[in-house]
């Protein structure tokens, strides 16, 4: 049996789930070091892959369990030019990185393909520089350019979509959308606020979804929030806004903290899963169109349960 392919443009309120935090669960609840807080390097050896097989799966079965479709990421956020420099990784070297990414998730996915089972899967890019400091400021095209390879990859590998995630100023962003345009690939968006809902650079989240929206013609799928708790953007969400409908995809952090506090602390905070729970079902309460669930940093299955349970 196949399961149907999604469109990632065309959703309407088929819900799909998402993994939590990756890195963050690699790090402090599996005790694996990850220089830079990269998490590509583990596609180089047996051990590694092991280990992404083992963590994605927990989260694909929680979405065969109940009944929805699954977005499936490349661990591949600090797969880019200059991460991958500091780590070691050529230009060629991280090229085929990226397309065994693709290859490894298409592997991973294929058996829930097999029993009917939606799987998106989606070539995760991430910021030039810093995921919470606009510390590598690019010009749109210099954005594009910049991003081309990776893009490219995807796309070469035969990527269903790809997502820049944890983006916190609007250039860039609009940058990676025009490359996936380039080599015909769904885009989505995924912005990062502060806890006053306001992105890193300062733009409204209003202001920065319109920018991107109308310096590419409207072409990402949709657009997300990630790498934020909900209490930091649920009172900037406007009711029948048209810019909030196109906001398809929320995945929160279980804390509460904000960047400046996550990124010295030593230890995970967990958050409360079944309070971050409640919160997604009151943003699908009001927005039936936020429709891709899922986490991420600090959460882990227990989060992504508990969101399942609030909200189907």
């Amino acid at each position: 049996m196949c399961a149907a392919r999604i469109d990632p443009r065309n959703l309407g309120e088929a819900v799909l789930l998402t993994d939590g935090g990756l890195e963050t669960s690699l790090v402090f609840l599996d005790g694996i070091e990850l220089p830079g807080f990269a998490a590509f390097p583990l596609l180089d050896d047996a051990k590694g892959l092991e280990r992404l097989d083992s963590y994605f799966s927990q989260y694909l079965d929680i979405a065969e369990r109940h009944g929805v479709g699954f977005v499936l990421d490349t661990p591949t956020w600090r797969a880019n030019l200059d991460w991958g420099e500091k780590l070691g990784y050529s230009r060629e070297v991280l090229a085929g990185v990226n397309r065994r990414a693709i290859a490894h998730a298409r592997a991973l996915g294929a058996p829930y393909v097999a029993r009917g089972m939606t799987v998106l899967v989606n070539g995760v890019i991430g910021p030039r520089g810093d995921g919470y400091r606009p510390d590598a400021l690019m010009t749109t095209r210099q954005a594009e350019d910049y991003h081309c390879d990776q893009m490219r990859a995807f796309g070469d590998a035969g990527a269903d979509m790809v997502s820049a995630v944890t983006m916190n100023y609007p250039d860039e962003a609009v940058g990676i959308a025009c490359a996936a345009m380039s080599v015909g690939l769904p885009s989505v968006i995924s912005f990062t606020v502060e806890t006053d809902g306001r992105l890193p650079s300062g733009e409204s989240l209003q202001e920065a979804i319109e920018l991107v929206d109308d310096e590419t013609d409207g072409a990402p799928a949709y657009f997300m929030i990630n790498c934020a708790h909900p209490s930091h953007f649920e009172a900037i969400l406007s009711d029948n806004a048209h810019w909030v409908s196109r906001i398809r995809g929320v995945r929160a952090n279980a804390s509460t903290r904000s960047h400046a506090e996550l990124d010295g602390a030593t230890e995970l905070d967990p958050g409360d899963p079944a309070d971050l729970g409640r919160r997604y079902r009151a943003m699908r309460d009001r927005f039936k169109h936020i429709s891709v669930l899922g986490g991420c940093c600090g959460t882990d299955s227990r989060h992504i349960e508990a969101i399942c349970e609030a909200c189907l």
